[in-house]
């Protein structure tokens, strides 16, 4: 279970379903209390705020979670919930949402043509007054009901330096795509980690700025120059993704810019460490020329056509379901086995694996720089539901984790991430999955390590 009891912040601005945009700054002390600060923007670089919320609650871990594997499960309880507007307008906008959509005891918030006042701290919930004025704003801390705390060691980044140093990052559960469940949804994966303040990746601008900022004073995130869509390559997960109803995956896809034409690897495990596959999928399709999001600035509209999809079962238990399914729902009936890859595009998809063919989705995708300049791409977040965003009116309006692009390398990285697991023999002469050498393994450590 993680000790929580440190400062944590993001690396940037966030972006939240709806869109929301946002920072953080929560800090958790060794008594089980913490203090949250949650700083809301009206654009997606986070330089013009809106509001600031200051939560202040207690926390208590419990147990590890039975539903998401790596994870510790958390009680909390809310004391109390200020805001400070940041305009006018902004106050005129939430006093609205207040007054028309909550109960009695919030009705008259702010009286209609109340000025705004600089630095004035509003209360919208009390654990002793029992008044909790937050539903109109979509607010919820159901995020701190799981919890997970990694700590790896990044190489010193200066050409003098040698070593490593401790990055410790705080993951949170994830929020509901849906704005109306997103008040009693209880999360079953993660938001993007927040860092600790005393030992987070490098070189972090926002993270100086955020630490530094209070409630009367929210952060100005620095200007990042708008990025012209450039899909055209190979792109690939940083880590083991976790995806809500218990989804552990890495993501490999290659775009051709000259055709739009897409392929992409989806390699699927049953752990939170991505060490033990489960089934691969591979899809292929084309897709259509972006145009800029109304909805979300910054963000670019694309529509994504899968026409070709194979499937390759990497455990017995997989085998065993894929081989149970309805005889021409996936692929040839009773034929399944582990490491061979069988297309499944002549049974429209796979039923049991909720692939369906041919099939188009409505994505949302945005392109960055990290601090050392290396090209990231955002891909829209899948519905919380586990549906598909098969409609203009369910297409995302905020990201996934990141993909970073692969530099010169993505033939060699793509042979990686397909040879990781070979078919071997076991000690009864049965077909088993292991990994492949020790020395191996460290000469793809440090392929990686030279494109990272």
């Amino acid at each position: 279970p993680p000790a929580v009891a440190q400062h944590c912040l993001p690396r940037r601005c966030e972006v939240r379903p709806g869109p929301e945009f946002l920072t953080r700054s929560y800090l958790f002390y060794s008594n089980r209390l913490f203090k949250a600060l949650q700083f809301y923007y009206w654009d997606p670089s986070c330089r013009d705020p809106s509001y600031s919320l200051v939560i202040k609650g207690k926390l208590r871990l419990r147990q590890a979670s039975w539903i998401t594997r790596g994870a510790t499960e958390a009680d909390y309880h809310l004391h109390k919930v200020g805001i400070v507007f940041h305009s006018q307008k902004a106050m005129r906008e939430v006093a609205s949402w207040i007054n028309q959509t909550s109960g009695e005891g919030c009705r008259g918030f702010l009286p209609p043509g109340r000025s705004w006042a600089p630095g004035a701290l509003y209360e919208v919930l009390s654990a002793k007054t029992e008044r909790d004025c937050t539903a109109a704003l979509g607010f919820a801390m159901h995020e701190l009901s799981l919890v997970r705390v990694e700590r790896h060691f990044q190489p010193l980044l200066q050409p003098q330096q040698s070593g490593s140093q401790l990055v410790e990052e705080l993951y949170l559960g994830d929020i509901h795509t849906d704005w109306g469940e997103r008040l009693h949804y209880r999360p079953t994966g993660y938001q993007r980690p927040m860092q600790s303040a005393l030992h987070h990746v490098h070189p972090c601008p926002a993270c100086g700025i955020i630490s530094r900022a209070d409630e009367h004073h929210p952060p100005i995130l620095p200007a990042r120059a708008a990025l012209p869509m450039q899909l055209s390559g190979s792109w690939v997960s940083t880590h083991c993704e976790v995806r809500p109803a218990v989804l552990f995956l890495t993501r490999y896809f290659t775009f051709h810019g000259n055709n739009h034409t897409w392929e992409g690897h989806y390699y699927h495990y049953s752990d939170p460490l991505c060490r033990q596959p489960t089934f691969t999928i591979y899809a292929s399709g084309h897709y259509t020329q972006g145009i800029p999001s109304s909805k979300v600035r910054g963000g670019t509209e694309l529509a994504f056509k899968v026409t070709q999809a194979r499937v390759t079962p990497m455990d017995q238990l997989t085998v065993v379901m894929l081989n149970s399914s309805e005889p021409g729902s996936c692929g040839l009936a009773g034929s399944w086995s582990a490491g061979l890859e069988q297309d499944i595009t002549p049974t429209n998809g796979c039923l049991a694996l909720g692939i369906k063919l041919p099939h188009t989705e409505y994505e949302l995708f945005k392109t960055e720089q990290d601090m050392q300049e290396r090209s990231l791409l955002y891909i829209g977040e899948r519905p919380t539901d586990g549906s598909s965003p098969d409609s203009p009116d369910k297409r995302p309006t905020s990201y996934q984790a990141p993909l970073i692009q692969c530099a010169a390398a993505s033939e060699e990285f793509s042979n990686y991430i397909s040879l990781k697991y070979v078919g071997r023999k076991d000690a009864n002469g049965n077909e088993a999955l292991k990994p492949l050498p020790v020395a191996f393994l460290l000469f793809v450590v440090l392929l990686f390590l030279r494109w990272d």
